[in-house]
């Protein structure tokens, strides 16, 4: 078996799901592969913010509307608020679940590893200059990826990050989730023209994402870039 290829029951022993699920799933194994020239794809955005719901989901929502825009025939999104779910990092050292203790991140590593998802859009909020604890546990999840033929691989990867303050670290915050998406093979673009930096810098006013326009431009931009480089890379133009 070739490094690029990923087995069933690996990918699930790894990620924390029994044999019986396994076999119950078998047709949707991931694959690293592109999807075919024409095909439509997939873009999910993660939202990360321990409050389901409000300015960070918002963020990765305006951002996944802005990537469909690109191609709407050809381009599906999907929001993923993972507020309120679990992902226990000490099963990345063979730690068995506690009795009753809650593992929410299988279902989403089926999805994310999905052949025709193209790409991936992370939003966080910040908290001392970098990402939230979820986030952190979540992305800690991802070595499964690597461990398993890096089922990302190739994969667009955004970021972006909502703040209470303009100049709140977000920066900083989008930069330390883009080397975890580095780390999987994916291939991480900022926000594109005429912003053109790491990523979008939403201001957090009142609970309230609306009022700025910069960042929201911000947001439309990367969506935009994600859907692009996206399409380019399962083999259509944008």
């Amino acid at each position: 078996m070739s490094s690029q290829e990923v087995t069933r029951r690996g990918f699930l022993n790894h990620v924390g799901i029994g044999t019986a699920a396994a076999a119950a799933a078998a047709a949707a194994a991931p694959s690293a592969q592109a999807a075919e020239p024409g095909a439509k794809i997939k873009i999910i955005g993660v939202s990360t913010s321990l409050r389901k719901g409000k300015t960070t989901a918002a963020a990765v929502q305006r951002a996944l509307e802005a990537a469909k825009a690109v191609a709407p025939d050809r381009i599906e999104i999907e929001l993923i608020d993972i507020a309120g779910l679990k992902f226990p990092v000490g099963m990345l050292v063979n730690e068995p679940l506690a009795p009753g203790e809650q593992d929410d991140f299988p279902p989403i590593a089926e999805k994310l590893s999905a052949p025709d998802v193209a790409g991936i859009i992370v939003g966080t909020p910040t908290y001392f200059a970098n990402m939230s604890s979820l986030c952190k546990a979540f992305l800690e999840r991802w070595m499964v990826f690597r461990k398993n033929g890096f089922t990302l691989s190739n994969k667009v990867g955004g970021v972006l990050a909502t703040g209470g303050a303009r100049d709140g670290g977000q920066e900083l915050t989008i930069q330390s989730v883009q080397a975890a998406l580095m780390a999987q093979e994916m291939l991480v673009i900022g926000d594109g023209r005429p912003t053109a930096h790491f990523g979008p810098v939403l201001w957090n006013q009142g609970d309230d994402i609306s009022k700025d326009e910069v960042g929201l431009k911000a947001a439309d931009n990367l969506g935009r870039r994600v859907g692009e480089v996206a399409l380019r890379m399962a083999g259509g133009a944008a």
